[in-house]
């Protein structure tokens, strides 16, 4: 699975006109299910994003994560984070999971940070989203849990 973390002071999704979705500062999550992934990588992912330290403590160095920090989280499904862009100029979304299993594994990913953490808002998987973000910094990483090798 694929996560695109970024830090962020607000932001927000909108579906048909209607804000479905919104933190103040905490991380915008993009979310991606790569073919091969299962529960466990989503588990991982979310264990990684969670306690991954992008904050800045009283010193001003990233030591905090957005648990330490009581910031809000926003998954956003994505798939085009995997898209393969190696050749010609259109990307290939091969590499992605399959929409049923995309969906699963997103609404598992969204269901566990709901038990982990007190604040957590989500996009929706398949539909046409507007996303709106400040970037705290700007602060973005990539961070990848591997599906199991084939």
């Amino acid at each position: 699975m694929i996560a695109l973390l970024q830090r962020v002071s607000h932001a927000s999704v909108v579906v048909d006109g209607a804000t479905i979705g919104a933190i103040d500062a905490g991380l915008l999550v993009l979310l991606c299910a790569e073919r091969g992934d299962t529960v466990k990588q989503a588990d991982a992912l979310l264990t990684k994003l969670l306690a991954y330290r992008v904050f800045s403590d009283h010193a001003g160095k990233m030591n905090l994560s957005v648990k330490d920090s009581g910031g809000g989280l926003l998954l956003v499904p994505q798939f085009t984070l995997a898209a393969d862009t190696n050749s010609g100029t259109r990307p290939s979304f091969t590499p992605a999971a399959a929409p049923a299993d995309a969906a699963r594994l997103f609404d598992h990913a969204v269901s566990e940070a709901k038990k982990r953490h007190p604040i957590v808002a989500t996009g929706r998987f398949g539909a046409d989203m507007k996303v709106s973000l400040t970037n705290d910094g700007p602060v973005t990483f990539w961070l990848q849990i591997a599906p199991p090798a084939a």
